[in-house]
C-alpha cells in the first residue's frame, strides 16, 4: 500500500503496531498489501523490534503542542508514522475547536464589526504548518470528503462554521442531536441549494417589506410604524417557516412578537389588508375609540396560508403589550390549549414562532422562565421556533451596557437546543437557517433559536435621532445598501434575476398600495375588523354584569355523593399514606352526610362535577396537586413505588380531560402561559393557583397588561381563574396578603370578578359559575389558609345541590329586632367576628358577608340592608391596615352615608407600608384591638 494511500488517523499507530507485531511472528498471518510497506521498515533484512515509541523533535513541546511538526522526509517510515498519527490528532482537535468555536469568527455581523481573536483555530498554535496541509489523511468525523487533504479539511469547516452562519450547539449533552446537527451542516457547508423561484419569492417578500416601510414614511411623515429596515429578511425568514411548517403537518401557527416590525408582519405575512392600516393611521373616527382600543402596532391577526403544495395553515398572530416578551408564555400557552382540543397529544401538528429583540432577549427575566416551561409535561409545545431580529442595540443601550453574556441569546444555552447566528444581509444563509431549524423541531420537538444579525436604520422610532448618542454606528447603517438591493446584486451575478425584473416587482407593490392608500381615504365610513369574539367564543359574552343573568350552578345531591364517593376510590394494590388512608375516610363520611363538606371536598366536587359535565379542568400553580396547605390532595402517591394516582381522571365515563400541574417556581411566566391557554379553552375552567397571594405581585405584569385590560384594547375574553390565598394570622408581611386593593386599582367596566368565597358551598358554587355562565371575565378568588379546617367553616351536599354563588350573605340567624350595630366583612375575619359576638353575647350586633367585592352592585347592597331600621350604624371590619384591603373602595363608593340611610365608618389596622406584622405576638395584640374596636 503507498504511503499516500494509507488511510491513517488517530487510530492508526495502535493498530499498525499490532499488525507488525503479527508480521514479525508470522508474516502470512498479515494482509499482503502490508507486506512491502513492513519490508521496507525492516530494510529487507531481519525484522527489526519498534523500541520505544520516537516522536519527531518539537512535536509535542508545551502544553498547547504549537511546535514545529516534522516533514515527512524526517526519519524512517516508523517516525512518518508518528508524524501521520500526531497530524491526525491535531486536525481532530482542529475539528473539534471549528466545532465548538468557529462561531466566534463567523461573518455574520452585516456591519462587519471586528471579531476576536480564536487561539483555538490558529494553525500555528495549533502546530500545523503549510507543508502539512496537502497531506492526506482519513477523516471519519466529516461526512462527504474522502481521504482529503489537510488544506480541503479546513475549507469545510471553514464553509460550514464561519461564513454568514456562526452555530452553537456543542454545549448540547446528547451525542445524537450534536451528530444529526453535524451530519447536515457539514455535507451542505451550511448552504441551501435555491431554485430560481424561490430565490424570487425571497426578493419579493424583501420588496413588500421595504415597500410597505418606506410607503408609510412618505405618506405619514412623521409617524411611528417601528420600522423594520435593516432586518428585512424577517419576510422570507417567516414564509420559509410557515412552509416548512406546512410541510411537517402543522395545521396552526401561533405568533408572538414585539412592536417592531408588527405593521409590515400584519400585511405581509398575515394578510391583513394594508386598507385597514392606512385607516387606522388616518384615525377617521376618534370618538368611536374614546377610554379603549390600543395602537396599530400593538393588534393581532387571525388569518390563513396555503403554502405553495396547497396546504392550509392558520395563523393567529397575538395581541401584545408595549411589555417586551410577556407575550411568550401567552403565545405557548394557546399553542397547548389548541393542542389539547384537538388530542394532538404527539404535539405536532400545532406550533408557536415567537420573535425576541437582542436587548429584551438577554434582559428580560421571563425569557427564562419561559424557556425553563419548554420540556416540561404540563407545559411543553413540541417545540417553539425563536427568531431574535438582533439590532445590536437596545434603544440607546449599546450590547456593552446590556448585557454581561458574549451573546444575546446565551441564556438559550439551558436548553439542549441549537443557536444559529445568521447575518441578516444574507437571506439565502438566513433560508439554510430557518429549513434546518424546523427540521431540528420536527425530529427532536424541541425548542431551537436563530439570532438574526442586522440593525435599526432608523431610532427606536421614526421620530428618534440615533446619532445623539451612536454616531460612529449610524454612519456606518447610512452606507449600506438595503437588504433588496444587496440580494438583487447577488442575483444579477449569478444570472437568475434582471433588474427589470426587480424593478417590475417594486413597481407592482408600489401601485397596490397607492390604490390601498385611495380606497381608504375614499371610504368614510369605517369598517370594523372582524371580532376575535368568534369560532369557539361565538356563544360567550364579554361587557357589563347586568347584561347577563345569575345561572343555577347546583347539583342533583345523589349526583355529588357518586361524584364524592367515587373521589376516595384507589386502584388495587395502591399503597395510600397512611394519613391519607384517614382524610380518605373522612371523604366518605362527607359523601354519605356523616360529617359535614370542608373545603377542599367542596372544590373537588365543583372540578368533578364540571367534568363530568364536560368542561375541561386545567389547574397549575406551585404545590397545586397537593396544595400549598396539604388539603388538596388530588394526587396520591403510592408510599411503595413513588406512583402517581389522580382520582379527578377517573370520576366517570365520558368525563372531559382534568389535568393538575405543580409548576415551576415562577409567577409571571406561568400566568402568562394559562392566560393563553384560557384563550382556546372558553368552555372549560383553568386556573392558577398562587403559593401565597402575595406572590401574584411578581405576575403583575400579566395582571396588568392582559387579565385586567384585553377585552378594553383588543376585545379579548378570557375566563382564567387566579386563587390567591389570603388571610392574617401571624404569619409576617409576605404570607398574609393578596393585595386585594390592587385589584380595585383595577377593576372597571365589569372588566374582572374578585370575590371572597367564606364558606366551601359558596366555592363550589363560584368555580361552577365561572363555567355554567356565559359570562367571560377573569375571576380572582381570595382562597383561606386557616378556614381550610376551620371548624364552623363548613357546608352541607344540600348547599351544593341547588342555588347559586350568593354574592353578599345575610347574618347567620338573619339578626333584625334589636340590632343596634351592623358589621360588613368579607373572608376570614367573619369567624372571628362571629366567636367575638359569641363571647361578648352581643346579639344586637349583625355580621354581613360580602361574598362578591367585584363587581358590587348598589343594588345588592341596598337589597341585604333592607330589613334594618335607619340610623343603624353600618361597620365595615378588615383585618388589612387602612390603607390597604377594601376599605377605601367601599368608603370611595358608598361615601360616609350608605342609601342615605346608614352611616358608615372602618374598622382596620393603622395605615402601613407594609401589610403584616412579623411577630406572631404583635399580631394577636392587633387582633385583639380590631376585634375591640368592631364591637364598641
Amino acid at each position: 500500500m503507498p504511503d499516500s494511500e494509507m488511510p491513517w488517523n488517530s487510530q492508526s499507530l495502535a493498530y499498525v503496531e499490532g499488525l507488525y507485531e503479527a508480521y514479525l511472528n508470522d508474516p502470512s498471518s498479515v494482509p499482503a498489501d502490508w507486506h512491502p510497506h513492513f519490508e521496507r521498515m525492516t530494510n529487507g533484512s531481519a525484522p527489526a523490534t519498534f523500541g520505544p515509541s520516537f516522536t519527531p523533535p518539537g512535536l509535542f513541546n508545551g502544553a498547547s503542542g504549537n511546535g514545529h511538526a516534522p516533514t515527512r522526509a524526517a526519519g524512517n517510515d516508523k517516525d512518518l508514522l508518528h508524524y501521520m498519527t500526531v497530524l491526525q490528532h491535531r486536525v481532530d482537535t482542529l475539528i473539534r475547536n471549528y466545532r465548538m468555536r468557529g462561531h466566534i469568527v463567523a461573518r455574520f455581523d452585516p456591519l462587519d464589526m471586528p471579531r476576536p481573536y480564536v487561539e483555538e483555530l490558529d494553525l500555528d498554535a495549533i502546530g500545523i504548518q503549510e507543508a502539512d496541509l496537502d497531506v492526506k489523511l482519513a477523516i471519519e468525523e466529516l461526512i462527504g470528503l474522502h481521504k482529503p487533504t489537510a488544506r480541503k479539511v479546513i475549507d469545510r469547516l471553514q464553509q460550514t462554521y464561519c461564513r454568514s452562519i456562526g452555530v452553537q450547539f456543542r454545549h448540547i449533552s446528547d451525542t445524537k442531536i450534536r451528530r444529526w446537527l453535524q451530519d447536515r451542516m457539514e455535507l451542505t457547508e451550511n448552504r441551501l441549494a435555491l431554485t430560481r423561484d424561490e430565490q424570487f419569492s425571497i426578493l419579493t417578500r424583501l420588496t413588500d417589506a421595504i415597500e410597505l416601510e418606506e410607503f408609510i414614511q412618505r405618506k405619514y411623515v412623521g409617524a411611528k410604524s417601528f420600522s423594520l429596515e435593516g432586518a428585512e429578511s424577517l419576510f422570507p425568514l417567516l414564509a420559509t417557516a410557515i412552509e416548512r411548517a406546512g410541510q411537517h403537518g402543522v395545521e396552526e401557527v401561533v405568533i408572538g412578537m414585539p412592536h417592531r416590525g408588527r405593521l409590515n408582519v400584519l400585511v405581509n405575512i398575515m394578510g391583513k389588508s394594508a386598507r385597514q392600516v392606512f385607516r387606522e393611521y388616518e384615525d377617521q373616527d376618534p370618538e368611536q375609540h374614546m377610554g379603549r382600543g390600543d395602537v396599530k402596532y400593538h393588534l393581532g391577526h387571525h388569518s390563513e396560508w396555503y403554502t405553495v403544495e396547497g396546504k392550509r395553515v392558520l395563523l393567529a398572530l397575538c395581541f401584545n403589550p408595549s411589555h417586551l416578551e410577556y407575550v411568550n408564555p401567552v403565545a405557548l400557552g394557546r399553542v397547548r390549549a389548541m393542542q389539547d382540543r384537538v388530542k394532538d397529544t404527539d404535539r405536532s401538528h400545532r406550533m408557536a414562532i415567537l420573535m425576541h429583540g437582542d436587548a429584551a432577549f438577554s434582559g428580560e427575566g421571563i425569557i427564562q422562565e419561559t424557556l425553563n416551561l419548554s420540556q416540561l409535561d404540563g407545559y411543553k409545545t413540541g417545540g417553539t421556533l425563536h427568531v431574535i431580529v438582533n439590532n445590536q442595540i437596545g434603544f440607546t443601550t449599546t450590547p456593552e451596557e446590556a448585557r454581561s453574556c458574549f451573546y444575546a441569546t446565551d441564556v438559550a444555552k439551558l436548553l439542549q437546543s441549537p443557536i444559529f447566528h445568521v447575518n441578516g444581509e444574507d437571506p439565502e444563509a438566513v433560508a439554510q437557517c430557518v429549513s434546518l431549524a424546523m427540521a431540528f423541531r420536527r425530529d427532536f420537538q424541541r425548542d431551537v433559536f436563530i439570532d438574526m444579525y442586522c440593525y435599526r436604520r432608523r431610532g427606536h422610532n421614526e421620530a428618534d435621532e440615533p446619532a445623539f448618542t451612536q454616531p460612529l454606528l449610524y454612519k456606518a447603517i447610512k452606507q449600506r445598501k438595503s437588504v433588496r438591493q444587496s440580494y438583487i446584486d447577488h442575483l444579477e451575478k449569478l444570472g437568475g434575476v434582471t433588474a427589470g425584473e426587480a424593478k417590475e416587482t417594486l413597481e407592482s407593490r408600489r401601485e397596490h398600495l397607492e390604490k390601498e392608500l385611495s380606497a381608504a381615504r375614499d371610504d368614510r365610513d369605517e369598517k370594523r375588523p372582524p371580532s376575535v369574539l368568534r369560532n369557539l367564543w361565538y356563544r360567550y359574552k364579554g361587557g357589563p354584569d347586568r347584561d347577563v343573568p345569575e345561572v343555577d350552578s347546583g347539583v342533583d345531591v345523589k349526583r355529588l355523593q357518586r361524584l364524592l364517593l367515587k373521589l376516595t376510590d384507589v386502584p388495587d394494590g395502591f399503597n395510600v399514606h397512611p394519613k391519607l388512608v384517614r382524610w380518605l375516610d373522612q371523604r366518605k363520611a362527607m359523601a354519605h352526610g356523616d360529617q359535614p363538606l370542608d373545603w377542599g371536598a367542596a372544590e373537588a366536587l365543583a372540578f368533578a362535577s364540571l367534568a363530568m359535565d364536560g368542561a375541561r379542568i386545567r389547574m397549575t400553580g406551585q404545590d397545586a396537586e397537593r396544595g400549598t396547605f396539604s388539603h388538596r390532595h388530588a394526587v396520591l402517591h403510592d408510599q411503595e413505588t413513588g406512583e402517581k394516582y389522580m382520582g379527578l381522571q377517573h370520576v366517570g365515563p365520558g368525563q372531559a380531560q382534568v389535568d393538575i400541574h405543580n409548576s415551576p417556581l415562577s409567577e409571571a411566566g406561568v400566568l402568562g402561559f394559562e392566560y393563553g391557554y384560557s384563550l382556546a379553552y372558553p368552555d372549560g375552567l383553568t386556573l392558577w393557583e398562587a403559593q401565597f397571594g402575595d406572590f401574584h405581585n411578581a405576575a403583575q405584569v400579566i395582571i396588568d397588561q392582559f387579565l385586567s385590560s384585553a377585552e378594553d384594547k383588543w376585545r379579548s375574553l378570557t375566563n382564567l381563574v387566579m386563587l390567591l390565598p389570603h388571610g392574617f394570622e401571624g404569619q409576617g408581611p409576605e404570607h398574609s396578603s393578596a393585595r386585594i386593593e390592587r385589584f380595585f386599582s383595577l377593576t372597571a367596566e365589569d372588566n374582572m370578578q374578585v370575590v371572597i368565597p367564606s364558606t366551601p358551598a359558596q366555592m363550589f358554587h363560584v368555580l361552577r359559575r365561572q363555567v355554567v355562565r356565559t359570562w367571560r371575565k377573569p375571576l380572582v378568588v381570595i382562597t383561606p389558609k386557616s378556614l381550610l379546617r376551620h371548624p364552623e367553616c363548613i357546608s352541607s351536599l344540600d348547599d351544593c345541590g341547588s342555588g347559586k354563588f350568593e354574592r353578599m350573605l345575610p347574618d347567620d340567624k338573619n339578626r333584625v329586632d334589636g340590632v343596634k350595630r351592623i358589621l360588613l366583612c368579607s373572608g376570614k375575619v367573619y369567624y372571628d367576628l362571629v366567636a367575638a359576638r359569641r363571647e361578648r353575647k352581643r346579639e344586637d350586633v349583625a355580621i354581613l358577608r360580602v361574598e362578591q367585592v367585584y363587581p358590587l352592585q348598589p343594588e345588592d347592597m341596598e337589597h341585604i340592608l333592607e330589613p334594618y331600621a335607619d340610623g343603624i350604624p353600618l361597620v365595615w371590619v378588615q383585618e388589612e391596615p387602612e390603607n390597604m384591603g377594601a376599605w377605601r373602595r367601599m368608603r370611595g363608593k358608598f361615601g360616609d352615608q350608605w342609601f342615605g340611610r346608614f352611616p358608615f365608618t372602618g374598622v382596620y389596622r393603622p395605615a402601613s407600608a407594609s401589610p403584616a406584622t412579623g411577630s406572631s405576638g404583635s399580631h394577636r395584640i392587633e387582633q385583639k384591638q380590631l376585634l375591640d374596636e368592631a364591637f364598641v
